[in-house]
């Protein structure tokens, strides 16, 4: 099991090198990608620390809250689809019969396909994330670790509510719609406070949108130095990620091919 697991990780680390070194042909088109989403996420950083100003207390959280839910959910969206960028397309390749050229690889099929491709975008996530918490909270050591372990634990949130969501299109056929509008209400929930949801709306960012698991308890493990609350977070991503997985190759039965042939390089 070690020795298999050692060789995902190598996998996974040269798929990374390769996909970096080709968005770095495109060096400009990739630096400003990044740089735009980096800007982008600030602008609406800004927009909350401007908030925090007129009301500095929203049902309990700060400004400094606020920045810390946008640092380990922009870090860890990217670093989810950064180095598994097929991860957000997955429905659209489901749709049009394109898993073929990934089920020739004698590996299983799931690691080929989100290993694929590397995106730039999600780049400036994981930079904005990172230098908003070590620039605007300033953490101690033990603070940023325990950011470091929870922004690994949303990454796997991400991925597998993204792995989920498309794998959608194996039962609903064109599903790029549907799948795109779950996931952006996932992203929208996952940046705003979790004490303005209650009762119902609480009930569904842990089960629907599980939102709850990024907007939440990260937030709270890094406010209180909490172990359980990080504890919180990791279980629930893994619970979302397993779930993801396991509707992928359940629906990887009712794969149609579209009998396409391509070259690749």
């Amino acid at each position: 099991m070690y020795k298999k697991l050692q060789s995902y990780f190598r996998l996974a680390g040269a798929y990374t090198v390769v996909g970096f070194k080709a968005n770095l042909e495109y060096r400009g088109a990739f630096l400003s990608q990044m740089i735009a989403m980096f800007l982008n996420d600030s602008v609406w950083l800004v927009f909350w620390i401007i908030f925090f100003t007129r009301f500095p207390i929203l049902k309990g959280w700060n400004v400094n809250d606020v920045i810390t839910l946008w640092a380990v959910s922009a870090a860890g969206f990217g670093m989810a689809h950064a180095c598994f960028g097929n991860a957000i397309s997955l429905a659209g390749l489901i749709t049009r019969g394109q898993l073929d050229n990934w089920l020739i690889y004698p590996r299983a099929l799931l690691p080929h396909l989100l290993l694929g491709k590397v995106t730039a975008t999600e780049w400036g996530d994981i930079l904005f994330g990172y230098s908003a918490y070590l620039l605007l909270v300033h953490p101690s050591l033990s603070d940023f670790a325990l950011f470091v372990f929870l922004t690994f634990a949303v990454a796997v949130l991400f991925l597998g509510f993204s792995i989920l969501s498309g794998s959608l299109a194996f039962w609903l056929g064109n599903a790029e719609n549907v799948c795109d509008q779950w996931r952006f209400a996932m992203i929208t929930f996952s940046t705003y406070p979790a004490s303005l949801f209650d009762g119902q709306a609480k009930l569904f960012l842990y089960t629907i949108i599980p939102a709850g698991f990024c907007s939440y308890f990260p937030v709270q493990a890094l406010k209180e130095n909490s172990l359980l609350y990080a504890s919180y977070s990791m279980l629930g991503a893994l619970a979302v990620f397993v779930l993801g997985v396991v509707a992928f190759y359940i629906g990887l039965r009712r794969y149609e091919s579209g009998n396409m042939l391509e070259m690749r390089s």
